[in-house]
């Protein structure tokens, strides 16, 4: 396929985009309630705190909006993290590297199994129904990381960020920030129906077989 094609191909697909986005969360969500609400009556009876936890978070040209997840952690999280990191020099240089912590303490039983699933984000459709996320892209990120991305920083959020994408099914947090920054920038340069396709089957893969693809 000719250069011209597959831009003009790509131009097409940019529009399009927003309504397959629209209609595969109508469609995830209505078949998805079940689970969704068996996820909820776990998290509720599992841990004191709210089912939901709303992240603020940077997307597409430096908005901020209100990332929706399950709540994975527990509700005195913040506090436990100040002690972690004023106690443990390695575990904050870790956090500093990538803003995780693996055998995270905050963590609640349930969440850990959801953290490993990725089911934690299936509310994150709801933010695409607000237009605010798109099913693929980049991941939404927080104050403290736009530094980390330097020029790309524009570019990666010029359009809007994914509940899944190359870093999500690439390895997560077994990857160095620079990789994912690298994976980021390649999906907007090149992001297309095809490479969207591809990334939401190896996301069923990493659902379905998680085994250690770095999600902690």
């Amino acid at each position: 396929m000719s250069k011209l094609r597959l831009k003009k191909s790509k131009s097409v697909y940019k529009v399009l985009k927003p309504f397959l986005d629209l209609l595969v969360s109508i469609l995830v969500i209505l078949l998805g309630i079940p689970p969704l609400i068996l996820i909820a009556i776990l998290i509720k009876f599992s841990s004191r705190g709210p089912i939901f936890y709303l992240h603020k978070r940077i997307g597409k040209n430096k908005k901020y909006f209100y990332c929706i997840k399950f709540r994975t952690m527990h509700p005195e999280a913040e506090d436990i993290l100040e002690n972690l990191l004023e106690s443990n020099s390695e575990l904050k240089k870790e956090y500093e590297k990538t803003h995780k912590i693996k055998n995270d303490p905050r963590i609640t039983r349930i969440g850990k199994f959801l953290r490993k699933t990725s089911l934690d984000e299936l509310p994150q459709f709801i933010n695409v129904l607000r237009m605010e996320m798109s099913i693929t892209g980049p991941r939404p990120i927080v104050d403290d990381e736009v530094s980390k991305y330097g020029e790309s920083f524009l570019k990666v959020f010029s359009i809007k960020p994914g509940i899944t994408g190359l870093w999500q099914v690439s390895g997560r947090n077994n990857l160095s920030y620079k990789k994912r920054v690298f994976l980021d920038s390649h999906y907007v340069d090149n992001y297309n129906f095809l490479m969207d396709l591809r990334i939401l089957i190896r996301t069923f893969g990493v659902l379905f077989f998680p085994m250690d693809r770095g999600a902690y």
